[in-house]
């Protein structure tokens, strides 16, 4: 975990694309919730948005700029909010942030943020042109 203070946002950027509870199967021996599981979440988040844009299948090819701002507790409501911040010819960079309310006191932070690039396929599972100025006629 940083120690660093949280980037200066006063409220999540961009769309709302998944919501969950981290539950006590989620944590590490000490309790807290696995950094794993939070990066799972938010991939899924960032995937569920890049799908939509592109209108195709994606993967996931890279993790760039990933940081733990503030850990995460059993019972929290984790929100990821995607945003577009890059697209290539086959690519898509989406930023998430990963913010959560507390099951203690209902304060919202944000928690985690990085950026994930994500590459459109085709039905073979091969990179194409997701774009609609880049697709084949």
């Amino acid at each position: 975990m940083s120690d660093a203070p949280s980037a200066p946002d006063a409220e999540p950027r961009g769309h709302l694309s998944i919501r969950t509870v981290a539950m006590p199967a989620d944590t590490n021996h000490y309790g807290d919730i696995f950094g794993g599981w939070l990066m799972a979440q938010m991939d899924l988040a960032g995937g569920t948005r890049a799908r939509q844009i592109a209108q195709c299948r994606v993967a996931t090819v890279a993790v760039n700029g990933f940081t733990f701002h503030k850990p995460v507790s059993v019972g929290d409501e984790l929100s990821c909010y995607t945003e577009l911040v890059r697209s290539g010819r086959t690519s898509l960079s989406i930023q998430v942030q990963a913010w959560v309310r507390r099951h203690r006191d209902e304060a919202i932070e944000k928690v985690t943020e990085g950026i994930f690039v994500f590459v459109a396929l085709d039905e073979s599972g091969r990179p194409h042109p997701w774009h609609p100025d880049t697709r084949p006629a």
